[in-house]
């Protein structure tokens, strides 16, 4: 069952349209309150200081995160109701990897926290989030299949 969910999620991750049009060689792999995310660093994606900009860490982080907690939610899609993001030091190339887990489960709040690596390993940013359920369940209208 769980592993029916988890590929489901990366379904739904995988169909969406931001994720096939702007970042379309991103990878999520969804595990028991883990999920993780690669992607390759493009020009595309920089500032104009030639390094990665803000909202790919942030995207990053927050997806990883997300999709940990999701990991232990089977019935909805879940919102992110807040996240704080530290960045700690610029990438230029390579291929970047977010590790998200879950920090905490309730009945109406769960918390993820993410890191963000650089292909060397080295931790460059990392991120922690609130997230809620929806009122909408998880099915095939969302690309849940």
């Amino acid at each position: 069952m769980n592993e029916t969910h988890y590929r489901k999620l990366e379904h739904m991750y995988h169909s969406g349209a931001i994720n096939q049009n702007s970042y379309p060689d991103v990878c999520l792999t969804v595990s028991e309150g883990r999920a993780e995310i690669t992607m390759t660093v493009q020009p595309d994606y920089f500032h104009a200081g030639q390094s990665l900009h803000g909202s790919v860490y942030f995207k990053m982080l927050d997806d990883a995160a997300y999709f940990a907690v999701n990991s232990q939610i089977t019935d909805s899609f879940i919102y992110t109701t807040s996240f704080h993001i530290q960045i700690l030091r610029p990438v230029k190339t390579g291929i970047i990897k977010a590790i998200g887990t879950v920090q905490f489960v309730s009945r109406n709040l769960f918390i993820g926290d993410a890191v963000l690596y650089d292909a060397k390993g080295r931790e460059v940013a990392r991120g922690s989030g609130n997230f809620m359920k929806s009122g909408l369940p998880l099915d095939e209208s969302i690309g849940y299949q």
